[in-house]
């Protein structure tokens, strides 16, 4: 078996992205591709030079097939988990506007949250440097729920550091539901990602980011980080707080920068780098996610990272 160092687990599905703004009722044709958290972020670490294992369960059909083609092509280790009975979930993003998308979920029975506790790795979890969790997936059905709790044990009794990204989908339960169970993740997890509203949800609202970092790290992890997406993060990690600007870009589409933004962090946490310079590629790799339509495909390589800093528009 190869191990890989991070492995990761959650629902991936088609995408279907209206090319040009106005309803979607009116728009004359979609892109297809495909996206989900997990996979955006093991995407986003495997270009930054970090090895991942993706977990999750696609249909027996031609978006499950694109699914797993796509992930093989980015170099990502994949044991293909594909399910007869339920079909690869779908999302479609709606430009209603140049700066605002919504996007729509049809996930109800899908493959992907028929995800269960015999699909779990628990070899690779156990051999792993960490694993990453989200929010999303213990709110797809139970039997994700008991997955996702299953690798937390693994990864617990292994030794084996555990990230979690709260990542809140109000479709999927409420912040009443969610709450508690985050609560539970948090006090499990080595690292926490989660927006000002996402860690209010677990740990009370405030107007002051540090203030929730400081809330979420009472909670258990060392080091607890709050992305603010255009005002950068703020974080405290082992006691210390940190505060870190964002990369000023011209946002194209800002869905999955919250993703390349966790990337970025692990990734240099894997490395062994500074606080400091874990956040700074952090917010780099997030800004480039938004220079690009689509929820992966701007995900830079690590040599890309200093070509938000460069002076001349043209390389020769």
């Amino acid at each position: 078996m190869t191990f890989t160092d991070v492995v990761t687990l959650g629902e991936t599905m088609g995408l279907m992205r209206a090319e040009t703004p106005g309803p979607l009722a009116q728009v004359p044709s979609l892109s297809l591709g495909m996206g989900g958290s997990e996979s955006n972020v093991a995407i986003a670490l495997r270009r930054l030079g970090t090895s991942v294992t993706w977990v999750g369960r696609v249909g027996d059909d031609s978006l499950g097939e694109l699914v797993l083609r796509e992930l093989a092509a980015e170099g990502i280790m994949v044991d293909p988990l594909r399910d007869g009975a339920a079909p690869t979930g779908l999302m479609i993003k709606e430009r209603r506007t140049m700066d605002q998308i919504k996007v729509w979920y049809y996930r109800a029975g899908s493959a992907g949250s028929r995800l269960s506790r015999d699909d779990i790795p628990a070899e690779r979890i156990a051999n792993a440097k960490l694993l990453h969790i989200t929010g999303i997936t213990p709110a797809l059905s139970p039997s994700a729920a008991e997955a996702v709790q299953y690798a937390l044990d693994v990864a617990r009794e292994a030794g084996v550091m555990v990230s979690f990204d709260l990542n809140y989908r109000a479709a999927l339960w409420s912040a009443e539901e969610a709450g508690g169970v985050f609560r539970s993740f948090i006090a499990q997890a080595d690292v926490v990602f989660a927006g000002d509203d996402e860690a209010a949800i677990a740990v009370g609202p405030s107007e002051d980011s540090l203030e929730l970092a400081r809330r979420v790290s009472a909670l258990g992890p060392g080091q607890a980080v709050i992305k603010r997406g255009a005002a950068g993060c703020a974080a405290v990690v082992d006691g210390v707080e940190y505060v870190q600007d964002a990369i000023r870009v011209n946002a194209i589409d800002t869905v999955g920068a919250g993703d390349a933004f966790v990337a970025g962090y692990i990734s240099d946490l894997l490395a062994g780098a500074s606080v400091q310079e874990r956040l700074l590629t952090a917010v780099r790799t997030g800004a480039f996610a938004c220079l690009v339509p689509g929820d992966w495909e701007g995900m830079p390589r690590r040599h890309e990272l200093a070509l938000l800093d460069a002076t001349e528009p043209v390389a020769r």
